[in-house]
């Protein structure tokens, strides 16, 4: 590991790390709260990919739909209006929007073709991203004078590597630069992660093989045709097998590139210094 014990985790004068897990247990609260300290350059994956890699794709998905509105049209036609997304950190509805669910197009469902193709674009974005994670280190210690660093990961990571192979390549060009830390919920967790998504379903990243596994059972399961299928109920039904699918994938990570902490953990840090403090105490003496 990029800090092999203690000693020289707390001695460093660059502290580099990843945060990943599944969404909502604390990964970009903790980057948040390291940034607002004053001296970590907080880099968000899924931030670099809704603006850098598939901002075009969002932005033109938005121009497809102002393309039907007649007065929309004709002021795009001329150059009159200008349309983008609004991304931020804290608001990321353009690339969840643009991701979309497969479904009944009259509930604002894609087809499953249609999906599978930005699944496939979010891939390559999430890939290109990772891979920028150096590069941006390096920016934000020469523009900005950050030698500490925190990478906010998005939750499927663990879908993008193969977290069984010790030689993955992307993780061993990431474990160069940053200390891979799991974030790892406890059964609460899951049923409550559960049951947020379940109040408000959002697009997600899953690999090829599941999906298509996954959109055929419901389908068999439900007796439906494609076309009827209500894509919310779709990606409710899919996100529990979901956390199941990822959780054994994040532990083989944490297993062969880095430590694990719990979301209890994170949720008492309160300063920089016990971030430093919970980290040290993972690595050996």
């Amino acid at each position: 590991m990029l800090y092999p014990n203690a000693d020289t985790w707390r001695d460093a004068t660059a502290k580099r790390v990843m945060l990943f897990g599944m969404s909502g247990l604390g990964k970009t609260h903790l980057s948040k709260l390291l940034r607002d300290a004053g001296d970590w350059f907080h880099y968000s994956v899924d931030y670099r990919i809704g603006t850098r890699y598939m901002g075009e794709f969002i932005a033109d998905n938005f121009k497809r739909e102002a393309m039907k509105v007649p007065l929309l049209r004709e002021l795009l036609l001329s150059d009159s209006v200008y349309i983008s997304s609004n991304i931020t950190f804290d608001n990321l509805a353009p690339l969840s929007t643009y991701l979309g669910k497969p479904g009944n197009p009259d509930q604002g469902g894609l087809p499953f073709h249609e999906y599978m193709t930005r699944q496939e674009q979010h891939r390559a974005a999430e890939i290109a991203a990772l891979s920028d994670t150096a590069h941006f280190i390096a920016r934000a210690g020469d523009l900005y004078g950050y030698a500490n660093f925190i990478c906010d990961t998005g939750g499927s990571i663990c879908e993008v590597i193969n977290p069984n192979d010790p030689q993955d390549p992307l993780m061993t060009r990431l474990t160069k630069h940053v200390l891979p830390v799991w974030i790892k919920g406890s059964d609460a967790h899951t049923s409550e992660l559960i049951r947020r998504f379940d109040r408000a379903p959002k697009p997600m990243y899953y690999q090829p093989d599941f999906l298509q596994d996954a959109w055929a059972a419901y389908q068999h399961e439900t007796d439906l045709p494609a076309a009827r299928i209500n894509p919310d109920a779709f990606v409710r039904w899919t996100y529990a097998r979901a956390l199941a699918h990822r959780a054994p994938r994040y532990a083989a990570m944490a297993e062969n590139w880095g430590l694990t902490v719990t979301a209890e953990e994170v949720a008492n840090i309160r300063t920089a210094s016990d971030f430093t403090d919970l980290i040290a105490g993972k690595l050996p003496d």
